[in-house]
């Protein structure tokens, strides 16, 4: 039936080596480097993701107050109608 899924191009002068996923450890210095990694990581981050965050929130509250407002009656165009 033709050639097998993972051997559908012959490529010569290339080698390539793998390991077995059995072989591999999930978590190598998770809890030595992984903590401080996560920090290092945020700090270089938080100040180019968290201003359009708080901006877009600030839209939000903002539309939403808005809507409220705006979605009420005026009691004083009611006061005569009796």
């Amino acid at each position: 039936m033709g050639i097998e899924f993972g051997n559908l191009a012959r490529v010569r002068h290339v080698i390539t080596y793998s390991l077995s996923p059995f072989e591999q450890k999930a978590f190598p210095n998770y809890f030595s480097k992984g903590s401080l990694n996560l920090l290092r990581r945020f700090r270089s981050q938080v100040f180019r993701v968290a201003p359009p965050f708080v901006v877009g929130y600030a839209i939000y509250v903002w539309g939403n107050q808005e809507f409220e407002r705006l979605k009420r009656k005026n009691p004083a165009d009611f006061e005569n109608d009796e």
